[in-house]
């Protein structure tokens, strides 16, 4: 039988913990998404988008002591869970939710929407908390590719150029380092195609170190260079 139980973590499980009581109920949340419009002779018609990103809630308590129903194995103090996660809200970036039971596992990255927390009356040290969560869909800007068809319509007219799309990069939940230490034979197209995963980015690095033009293509082994997007971690 499975355990039952829900972890939270971020930047690939560098930081993370377990929720240390078990909620009573899990709120799941789907919904279609709809658009209306005005069409002459119709009057309002509404087209179906598909669905929207499922959310996922609960309320629960960050105990002040290790009650009986206590799952979590290390128990932190109470306000350490509300510092991580809002560090982890203050970084913009996804986290990771893992919820294990009896009928069904999820394993998903998210943002976290919404967090609500106060200290529980009645119950010294204890906070309570809500929070809300939402699928978070991975996505990044594509290269196109033009395709020339087989045969054109037409021998008088140049033929229609299609568009092939590049398939998706795979999703990477890393912050990025905030310095990289430059390594023979390197150079900031390299590092930005490495680190980054676009080496078009190299201008970035160019000028958030203030290297000028002239001095691109003789950089020294061992130059430190901060990157965009770096985030060290407390």
């Amino acid at each position: 039988m499975a355990e039952y139980g829900i972890w939270l973590s971020w930047n690939n499980q560098q930081e993370g913990f377990r929720i240390p009581i078990n909620p009573t109920r899990i709120e799941l949340g789907d919904r279609g998404k709809t658009q209306t419009y005005d069409v002459v002779g119709l009057g309002e018609v509404s087209v179906l988008k598909g669905r929207q990103l499922t959310e996922f809630a609960w309320s629960g308590e960050f105990p002040g002591q290790r009650y009986p129903w206590v799952v979590s194995d290390v128990l932190l103090p109470p306000y350490e869970y509300v510092r991580y996660l809002l560090r982890w809200l203050d970084t913009k970036r996804p986290i990771r939710f893992v919820f294990t039971g009896q009928a069904f596992d999820i394993n998903e990255a998210v943002s976290i929407e919404e967090f609500r927390w106060q200290e529980s009356a009645g119950a010294e040290g204890d906070i309570a908390y809500t929070i809300r969560l939402k699928r978070y869909q991975f996505f990044a800007a594509q290269r196109v590719v033009p395709v020339q068809p087989a045969a054109a319509a037409r021998v008088d007219s140049p033929p229609p150029v299609q568009l092939a799309k590049q398939p998706p990069a795979r999703p990477d939940e890393r912050v990025p380092p905030a310095t990289y230490t430059l390594a023979p034979g390197d150079t900031l197209w390299m590092v930005a195609q490495r680190i980054l995963g676009d080496g078009s980015r190299w201008r970035e690095i160019q000028d958030l170190n203030g290297i000028s033009d002239a001095e691109v293509k003789r950089l020294p082994v061992g130059l430190v260079l901060r990157l965009p997007g770096g985030d060290a971690v407390a």
